[in-house]
């Protein structure tokens, strides 16, 4: 729990970077590859590859594929439709997807996810109560694709780092991961990059050494890692502690005039969806048990 806690507190910062010193400046494509590859960077000289084989590696390049070069992608994004409060807002659903991805390998379906999800989609309106609008909703959704990234990546290490012995060193292969996630980077960049907007100022390059360095290269390791030493109710709980340390960061020191009457209601019913969600669920194990 210790390692999730960390990674926690170094994660609240970013949200608020992104959003004050990155976003509509610096391409989006540029950023998701420059963090991607520094953080590689960071891993490349441990890495060994004779430890693990073949389907192994490609199973770790998936994973980082997925969970960090596909959901930057979307993070990214979202700052361009949202405010940095509304992001985090909206990040609240990774556990839902935990949950439903779950169910998804046990060959399950619940329901009840449809009702936490509407009520959640209704904390969303009632944040931005005035001006919805197709950029809005977009950004919701937007986000829920990171979310869904997210989410998926965790499982999937759970499950991977469950076949692979205790003994193994888990940073001499975890360059794996990273190199997946270039896999995604690259290509996007080549494709979609513009040129014209690279960081111009010695903050936006400040912030992006930070942010790939140490919040991708030492925070999704250390998260991954902290994720195999607990089980999936404290994962989803820490997940969430995540929106609250980065709204605190933000308002505190970025977003003083935010509306926090509208912010907090539409906060409250979003968490109250989880509260639901989470209250079912534990009442359906009391039954099971």
């Amino acid at each position: 729990m210790g390692l999730l806690v960390g990674v926690t507190v170094l994660w609240a910062f970013s949200f608020s970077l992104i959003g004050v010193y990155l976003a509509g400046q610096v391409d989006s494509y540029f950023a998701v590859l420059m963090r991607i590859g520094l953080a590689a960077l960071v891993f490349l000289p441990f890495l060994r590859p004779s430890l693990l084989r073949g389907r192994q590696r490609i199973a770790l390049m998936g994973l980082g594929a997925v969970q960090l070069g596909i959901m930057y992608l979307f993070f990214y994004q979202s700052f361009l439709l949202l405010s940095v409060p509304e992001v985090l807002l909206f990040t609240i659903f990774t556990p839902i997807y935990i949950a439903l991805l779950d169910d998804a390998l046990f060959g399950r379906f619940t329901p009840f996810y449809l009702l936490t999800a509407s009520l959640a989609v209704l904390g969303a309106a009632v944040i931005r109560y005035q001006g919805l609008d197709s950029g809005f909703w977009t950004g919701f959704l937007v986000v829920q694709g990171a979310n869904l990234c997210f989410a998926l990546g965790q499982v999937g290490y759970r499950r991977l780092s469950s076949s692979l012995p205790d003994s193994l060193p888990r940073y001499s292969v975890f360059g794996w991961f990273y190199l997946g996630a270039l896999a995604v980077a690259l290509p996007v960049f080549a494709l979609l990059g513009n040129a014209a907007a690279m960081p111009t100022t010695g903050v936006q390059w400040g912030v992006l050494l930070w942010l790939g360095l140490v919040a991708s290269g030492l925070g999704y390791f250390l998260w991954n890692l902290g994720a195999t030493r607990v089980d999936a109710g404290a994962l989803a709980i820490m997940n969430n502690a995540l929106v609250p340390a980065g709204l605190l960061v933000n308002l505190a020191i970025w977003n003083r005039d935010a509306d926090l009457v509208r912010l907090g209601l539409g906060g409250a019913i979003i968490l109250g969806s989880l509260v639901l969600n989470e209250w079912w669920l534990k009442r359906r194990d009391f039954r099971a048990a």
